[in-house]
């Protein structure tokens, strides 16, 4: 079969697009042949070793696993002897992060649990959109943030792959939403539920006399003490990006000494868990039309470089998708 595969550390152009062995799914596995897969920062992080600490999990001078690709929809063609939800021919979509990537491939073996049907109402490209950004979105929402009907949140990225779904999700739930983006995609982000958008160029979230009750913040590139600022009392800031190694040096130094006050909480998100409870959360949310993916662009699997150089500018509106079929 067709994948991506990089063999040493650096920018897109160290991507190979070559036949490699078809996988063979273990006993709680499914085999997927992939019809679209997305790109994520996750990606070009584990492409570039960048942070350096990455290179402790992922092999000092070159990959240890050299595949690419969490976020994933296809259908099943083959299924492991002790698989009990699944049957060859559903379509699911769901992630490879946790069971080291994969997904830019014609086909990818999937633990049972890290999938769900795929909505019938939306397609293989809206779906493969979903997993880590979605969940990433939820559980920094719901297990971080505490979030609440009727709570005043600010989403920080509100236009990108990540605070797109933050933005929804969040008046899914009922909270009163602040998007924070560009002036070019407020309307993007007010056609996404957005109460109200605040544009970075011309007005400062953190100094403008507004207090919030959740910051979402999937970008990273704002100080401790500027966040501090734009909390109410009791207020909690869940970030799930970051700019550089120092910012996130200093969110997790600073964000502690701010959170042991104990009148306000601000720190990195914890690892995204992928569940079974939480995909098929989204994939209510996702029938019922409360969430709609935003996608920018696809690409095809051949041409994943240019997908991940153009996730790489920081001008994603909403998702980048790889079409494989």
């Amino acid at each position: 079969m067709k994948a991506i595969v990089f063999t040493k550390y650096g920018s897109a152009d160290v991507l190979q697009y070559k036949e490699v062995v078809k996988p063979i799914p273990k006993e709680e596995e499914v085999l997927v042949k992939v019809y679209a897969a997305a790109a994520n920062p996750l990606d070009w992080r584990f492409m570039r070793a960048k942070p350096f600490l990455a290179r402790i999990e992922n092999g000092l001078f070159k990959p240890k696993n050299m595949r690419l690709g969490a976020d994933i929809a296809g259908k099943i063609v083959e299924v492991g002897s002790n698989v009990t939800h699944f049957k060859i021919g559903d379509e699911v979509f769901g992630e490879k992060f946790e069971t080291g990537l994969g997904g830019f491939a014609e086909y990818v073996s999937v633990p049972e649990g890290a999938l769900a049907m795929k909505p019938a109402n939306i397609s293989f490209v809206e779906a493969a959109a979903v997993p880590i950004a979605a969940l990433t979105a939820l559980q920094g929402l719901r297990n971080e943030g505490k979030i609440q009907p009727g709570q005043k949140v600010l989403v920080n990225g509100a236009s990108g792959g990540l605070g797109t779904f933050a933005v929804q999700i969040s008046k899914a739930i009922g909270a009163e939403v602040t998007g924070v983006c560009s002036s070019k995609n407020a309307d993007l982000v007010r056609s996404i539920g957005a109460d109200s958008v605040i544009d970075y160029m011309n007005e400062d979230f953190t100094n403008n006399g507004i207090g919030y009750d959740l910051i979402f913040d999937a970008v990273g590139n704002r100080s401790v003490s500027d966040l501090e600022r734009a909390l109410r009392t009791n207020g909690t800031c869940a970030i799930a990006g970051f700019t550089n190694i120092a910012r996130l040096i200093e969110i997790n130094v600073n964000g502690r000494r701010v959170s042991r006050t104990g009148r306000k909480t601000i720190g990195m998100m914890k690892t995204v868990h992928t569940n079974k409870e939480d995909l098929l959360y989204l994939k209510e949310l996702l029938e019922s039309k409360k969430v709609v993916p935003v996608i920018d662009k696809c690409f095809p699997l051949n041409e994943a470089a240019e997908a991940l150089k153009y996730l790489e500018t920081g001008r994603a509106r909403g998702k980048v998708i790889i079409t494989v079929v």
